[in-house]
């Protein structure tokens, strides 16, 4: 057969002596198709002998009476339903056979996941120090990307253990502190009707093994600062890089986003004072409201949640000051996880609330002394179990104007503890970032008190 597209229009009557037996054509106003075809296997030999049935695959359509469109679909494969007759079976020489496809016009739905304009089929999401909910950007994105979300923590072991001098990388205190902060968020994704899978592992292979067995196409994460976190996150874009899984990250860690400074990172100042004076007036991104509801889990690999491991399986000992349960004692109340974080905050917020502002030897007015000198928030800040912006939005909700002698001072407090935060982190990035240079030069901090 021709292997260009033929127009099938008016063939010549074949005559009774020629037809053994007659094989019904049908000819629809047009039709295209390109194909290659062992004309052997379609129809028997005594038919190709007849010079007038070849001459109906070899005829030179009549260009007067094609429409113009026909040039347009002359590559798109079309249903054998409108050439061939039913009882005969079209054995084609190419391994992929074109009329076996549908006829579509129509571009591809977006919820199909092979579109990459569309939805992802599956996408984990790896906690790191964001064990929340609440402004989340990156669990938000993954919920609004996907058509299913697999939430993952790792308890890496490069975290625990001892460190060159002989001291705990993480001490059984801390390590609590993860281990409610994990819990916690396992309930409130189960709340929410998702779950989270925790894998004791380096991140970069428990996701790597995860991404193969659920078919995930996208990893969703937040960016971190130090120098081994960034050291990871390059593993990880390593290893998914050959699984062609897309690492996507997210900045969710500051008071300021980092694509709101007025400057590049690489001209951060290096002073607490410089910086101060370049993010004045700057505005504080609104947070994100939680999830109501979450997209299920991947059906595809059937992930085990795991367990959360207690003390002795990250390899340290439980202390004198905690029961014999392995929970806290009860005059300590640092409890980990967004719940108690959210709690502390308002309670923090009612504080404020309460109390009238106290005047200094210079005049000047505090809102915030005695008990609530400091919102003692810092340790739930560093978890990611609460965002500075949510802190900040409580405050500027709650605190009366009243209180703060007309002028914001409780909510100028609190900014200016986020601003040395927010100071720390991006010179951190800053430093991180620049390996290159050759003598950065070091950051400084102008006078003032940290909380």
């Amino acid at each position: 057969m021709d292997p260009n597209p033929q127009i099938l229009e008016n063939p010549e009557p074949i005559s009774s002596e020629d037809q053994s037996p007659p094989v019904p054509v049908h000819s629809p106003p047009f039709a295209v198709a390109s194909l290659t075809l062992s004309l052997s296997t379609v129809i028997p030999s005594n038919f190709l002998v007849q010079p007038r049935f070849s001459g109906l695959f070899s005829r030179q359509p009549n260009k007067d009476n094609v429409p113009t469109q026909a040039a347009s679909l002359s590559h798109l494969p079309i249903s054998c339903s409108s050439l061939c007759p039913p009882k005969i079976s079209l054995k084609s020489t190419v391994s992929a056979n074109p009329l076996q496809i549908p006829l579509s016009l129509g571009p591809r739905r977006p919820s199909e996941p092979s579109n990459g304009a569309g939805m992802r089929r599956a996408t984990i999401v790896w906690f790191r120090n964001d064990l929340r909910i609440h402004d989340n950007e990156c669990l938000n994105s993954a919920n609004n990307d996907s058509i299913s979300v697999l939430p993952v923590y790792c308890f890496d072991p490069r975290d625990y253990g001892k460190s060159s001098s002989g001291f705990d990388k993480t001490g059984p205190y801390r390590a609590t502190f993860v281990i409610e902060s994990v819990s916690d968020l396992r309930k409130n994704l189960q709340a929410r009707g998702s779950n989270l899978v925790v894998r004791i592992g380096k991140p970069e292979t428990v996701l790597a093994e995860l991404a193969k067995e659920i078919g995930a196409d996208g990893i969703y994460a937040h960016y971190e600062v130090s120098h081994d976190e960034m050291e990871t996150e390059e593993r990880i874009e390593s290893a998914m890089k050959e699984e062609n899984v897309e690492v996507k990250y997210f900045w969710g860690s500051t008071l300021y986003h980092i694509d709101d400074l007025p400057f590049k990172m690489e001209d951060m100042p290096s002073s607490h004072g410089a910086f101060r004076e370049r993010v004045q007036g700057l505005s504080v991104r609104k947070t994100i409201e939680a999830l109501d509801k979450m997209k299920g889990l991947p059906s595809r690999g059937d992930v085990e949640p795991g367990d959360i491991p207690s003390l002795s399986e990250l390899g340290l000992n439980q202390p004198v000051a905690m029961s014999k349960e392995g929970w806290l004692a009860p005059n300590t109340s640092q409890v980990g996880g967004e719940t108690e974080a959210l709690h502390r905050l308002q309670k923090y917020a009612a504080e404020c609330r309460s109390q009238p502002p106290k005047a200094t030897n210079n005049g000047a007015q505090n809102s915030i002394y005695g008990a609530t000198f400091s919102n003692k928030i810092s340790p739930w800040l560093t978890m990611g179990c609460i965002s500075p912006r949510s802190v900040f939005d409580e405050l500027n909700k709650t605190v009366s104007r009243k209180h703060d002698g007309g002028n914001g001072t409780g909510t100028n407090w609190l900014m200016f503890e986020l601003l040395w935060r927010d100071f720390f982190r991006f010179i951190t990035k800053k430093y991180n970032s620049t390996k290159k240079q050759p003598n950065p030069s070091p950051a400084t901090a102008c006078t003032g008190a940290l909380a």
